[in-house]
């Protein structure tokens, strides 16, 4: 029989008081508000709307899932009120606004926002649930492209030539988050793009792109500490040197075509007995069994011989289907029997930053490969800025606000609490977003509709 799934419990109408909470979502919302009034306005002399109000007209698009910029322009005039009450939006910019006033804003001004939320985690002790091994975090970094046309482009797209003479214009995101095996809750960081750096005529690259993010997150956060997770891409000598310049631990994943002689020497202190081997039965499911063999202090590379890493090497058997997973990762951490386990749940934790972060971008409301505009200089990645901080809102209320998990669960998916919330946004005056979810956790009776006249 299929399972029944949990009815929500019922929420009272929140007060003034409860709406005060500094980690609901209005009170972030105005944190966000305030935070953009400090971002210097490019333009000069008198304008008709503030960049406070365009920067939050922005934020509102990916707040409230709209497909398009068309659509919010479409029913902007109707959400005025809300828009006001909600978002703190004095005048609403339209679309041609958005894209106009948008363009000259840098997007490093944004950072300041994730920040903010992220400090708000960290001194409601929040963030402490994600805590992983020695007091860590793990950093979960890896690129997904944001956008590809063979027709329109901007100068900070990159271009791929291909053999039949045509050309490929994209821009690419270095996405990062911090992630836990035992949620499914991520809080992503301000990302990184990929794309033409200013007064260069090459194209950008993840390692590039690598380098200028831990710099900045350094500068952002100089007391976390954290276990980057990356791909097999990234165990290579200059970017562990980088890692290690910043006071970052790292599980990094290894393929024996990158390092031939990490595996030789794996593989002769496997024939020869040094190397370390033990299995255990998983707690949860006997027929799993987890085999790890493990190398301390051993050489990265031909290259780099004199950086010594620790090699882990792990196999998931099936003994019900027969099915074996390999992995192999390289890390800081000195590997031993007791945790070896522990470093192989947060080296498998990597995928994350692929389905609970870039899926849910693409595929769960936010229309993240969506072209909302390219501009003249800094208006893509502006979006992708505020697209991400949307999301790291929506993150934090699912971690830790009981009425947005309530309402998620009454919804039954995230989809379906995106056209929830613009619907009520659309046809009632509300007070506030908490009450909006309080709303779709209680129900309402539906009222006649109250028909303007236009006389």
């Amino acid at each position: 029989m299929p399972k029944a799934r949990t009815v929500p419990p019922r929420f009272k109408i929140p007060t003034k008081k409860t709406i005060r909470n500094c980690l609901c979502k209005d009170a972030q919302l105005n944190m966000l508000r305030c935070g953009f009034d400090n971002i210097p306005d490019h333009r000069r002399g008198m304008t008709k709307i503030s960049l406070t109000d365009v920067m939050m007209s922005g934020f509102a698009v990916f707040d409230l899932k709209d497909p398009s910029l068309l659509a919010f322009d479409d029913r902007r005039s109707l959400d005025a009120a809300n828009l006001e009450q909600i978002y703190g939006i004095t005048n609403v910019a339209c679309d041609t606004q958005m894209r106009t006033v948008l363009d000259p804003v840098n997007p490093k001004l944004l950072r300041h926002s994730f920040r903010a939320v992220t400090a708000q985690l960290q001194r409601s002790k929040a963030l402490q649930q994600l805590t992983f091994y020695n007091g860590c975090y793990l950093l979960s970094l890896d690129g997904t492209g944001s956008y590809s046309s063979k027709v329109v482009s901007s100068s900070a797209c990159m271009v791929k030539n291909h053999r039949n003479g045509t050309k490929s214009y994209y821009q690419q995101v270095l996405g990062a988050a911090l992630v836990h095996p035992n949620h499914r809750v991520v809080i992503p960081l301000a990302p990184e793009m990929i794309i033409t750096q200013d007064g260069t005529t090459k194209n950008d690259c993840e390692r590039n792109a690598a380098k200028r993010f831990l710099a900045e997150f350094r500068a952002d956060y100089p007391r976390l500490p954290v276990i980057v997770i990356e791909d097999g891409l990234s165990s290579n000598g200059p970017h562990i040197m980088e890692l290690q310049k910043h006071r970052m631990h790292f599980i990094l994943g290894a393929k024996p075509g990158d390092h031939p002689l990490l595996f030789q020497n794996f593989a002769e202190a496997v024939e020869q007995g040094t190397a370390t081997n033990f299995r255990r039965i998983d707690p949860k499911d006997e027929n799993i069994i987890h085999e790890f063999t493990f190398l301390n202090n051993t050489s990265l590379n031909q290259a780099n011989s004199g950086l010594k890493v620790n090699f882990l090497d792990y196999k998931e058997h099936n003994t019900k289907t027969g099915e074996v997973k390999h992995f192999s990762w390289v890390t800081d951490f000195p590997i031993s029997s007791d945790n070896a386990y522990t470093l192989m749940r947060g080296g498998r934790c990597r995928w994350k930053i692929e389905n609970e972060t870039f899926n849910t971008l693409k595929n769960q409301g936010y229309h993240f490969e969506h072209n909302f505009g390219l501009g003249k200089k800094h208006l893509s990645e502006v979006f992708v800025m505020l697209m991400m901080l949307a999301f790291l809102v929506d993150q934090t209320q699912q971690l830790c606000s009981p009425l947005f998990q309530a309402a998620l669960e009454r919804a039954g998916s995230k989809r379906a609490l995106w056209d929830q919330q613009r619907n009520l946004f659309h046809c009632f005056a509300l007070e506030s977003m908490a009450i909006l979810y309080t709303v779709i956790v209680n129900g309402f009776r539906p009222a006649k509709p109250d028909i303007i006249y236009d006389e």
